[in-house]
């Protein structure tokens, strides 16, 4: 029985050495992947601004395209304003003068 006791006690202490050991390397762990998640946050920290950098840069290349865009339509719709614009001036001059030999006639 003594040996028994003696067993159980033994294999208690050894549990509790390998619960102890366990807890250590957690806690290690734990900290290292503490130090690791920090290291990437300052990594990523000095990564933002080139980031936003080439944010910027793509939205103003973007920018530049979507103005580029925007004046060609500007220019197309101006160019046929102005044709319509002729047409009409030329319609109405015509008009005049039709009207200007009716009332000569008359």
């Amino acid at each position: 029985m003594e040996d028994l006791i003696s067993r159980l006690l033994t294999t208690e202490l050894e549990a509790e050495a390998l619960v102890a050991d366990a807890k250590l390397k957690y806690d290690e762990l734990v900290q290292r992947a503490q130090e690791e998640a920090r290291a990437a946050e300052v990594a990523l920290d000095l990564h933002v601004p080139e980031l936003r950098s080439q944010r910027v840069d793509q939205e103003a290349a973007r920018a530049v395209l979507v103005i580029a865009e925007l004046k060609q339509r500007y220019d197309e719709l101006h160019r046929e304003q102005h044709a319509r614009a002729e047409q009409r001036a030329g319609e109405a001059l015509e008009l005049a003068m039709a009207i200007l030999l009716d009332a000569e006639r008359a």
